[in-house]
């Protein structure tokens, strides 16, 4: 497999993103403050990320200051925070989570129908045919490992090499039951042993020797991220934005493999919360966040693949020359198959195949 990128990162641009909070010509709002409703956004996003887009939101509409708020959480753990709380909810926005997790949300009668302005540009299978999410961006999953402790020939090169006697007491794996995209990585993983409609027997068999060489199971992507930047494990399973972008922001002695095999690519998206309490601020938001100006100032800033449909010539230079091989995976069947298959992992798996 052919894979290029440009690994330098340019400095945030601010002036950019002001730009981009303002594009297609779009004025700050002039409505009052007390008029507007408060906003609570559950996110996974990068903090950073997550704080600027939200500054530049408040400037397009200023009547939000002091009324948006954020809470951390994985895609999996927002899920289930939604469930919780559908008698009364509290959020009033989804940002980030997988597909298989919006799509459950939305049955629960968790999201509401929108029709953001740029729609058009996200394909049908990148969206609910009801609008209650859409595909925001697309994550590619790579092999991630500490590049002061392991030499580039000593890294794994396809998801296989992970489960073999080299590995033993080397992988540190942020937990997988709270955390949508590993469970979605994990389920990709079964997938390639068992396929969907087969004995599951193979794919169990290939996580439990991953098990086997796992030395932690963290409780946040944070901790996952110190474990290997401290050499308690040397190589993870995550995400190609953060495999470009910690290494910057923070500093982190990481380098990435593309498995040669292929990699699932995630979809994680967006939803406006069923909550009237704060639905027309979640509309706002969520408009503001998928207009194509905004999209490609994150791609250029924060490694952020758009699932836009947007002009090549519009995109940055290492998301222009982006070369992957994408796993093959029915996305839905797979889905149906998922909190089945976790499930047995987490109580079967987990911590007891011997270290």
């Amino acid at each position: 497999m052919k894979f290029a990128i440009v690994r330098t990162l340019a400095a945030v641009t601010i002036l950019g993103l002001l730009a981009a909070a303002c594009g297609n010509g779009a004025k700050p709002d002039a409505a009052g403050k007390d008029d507007a409703q408060n906003l609570i956004i559950y996110t996974g996003r990068d903090k950073d990320e997550v704080a600027r887009v939200v500054d530049l939101f408040i400037q397009k509409h200023p009547k939000y200051k002091g009324k948006v708020d954020t809470l951390t959480l994985g895609a999996q753990a927002a899920l289930e925070r939604l469930k919780a709380e559908k008698a009364n909810p509290q959020a009033g926005f989804l940002w980030g989570g997988t597909q298989q997790g919006l799509q459950q949300a939305a049955n629960e009668d968790l999201l509401a129908p929108s029709n953001p302005t740029h729609t058009g540009l996200i394909d049908a299978s990148r969206k609910d045919p009801q609008g209650r999410w859409y595909a925001e961006m697309l994550l590619p999953e790579v092999i991630i490992y500490n590049h002061d402790l392991l030499k580039p020939d000593q890294a794994p090169k396809d998801w296989d090499d992970l489960i073999s006697p080299a590995f033993k007491g080397k992988i540190v794996i942020r937990d997988v039951m709270p955390s949508g995209t590993m469970r979605t990585i994990y389920s990709a993983m079964m997938v390639r042993q068992s396929a969907i409609t087969g004995p599951p027997d193979a794919g169990y068999a290939w996580l439990r020797k991953l098990d086997a060489n796992t030395v932690s199971y963290t409780p946040s992507p944070d901790d996952m991220y110190f474990n290997i930047d401290r050499g308690v494990g040397t190589v993870t399973l995550w995400n190609l934005q953060d495999a470009l972008i910690q290494p910057l922001k923070n500093n982190r002695p990481w380098s990435y493999v593309i498995p040669a095999s292929g990699v699932p690519v995630l979809l994680d998206g967006v939803g406006v919360v069923n909550n009237p309490k704060s639905m027309q601020a979640a509309l706002d938001f969520e408009n503001f966040l998928l207009e194509p100006e905004l999209q490609l100032q994150l791609a250029k800033d924060y490694y952020q693949i758009p699932a836009m449909n947007l002009p090549d010539a519009s995109k940055p230079e290492w998301l222009a020359k982006l070369n992957i091989t994408e796993m093959k995976i029915d996305w839905d069947a797979m889905s149906a198959k998922q909190t089945e298959w976790m499930n047995y992992w987490a109580q079967n798996i987990k911590g007891k195949s011997g270290k």
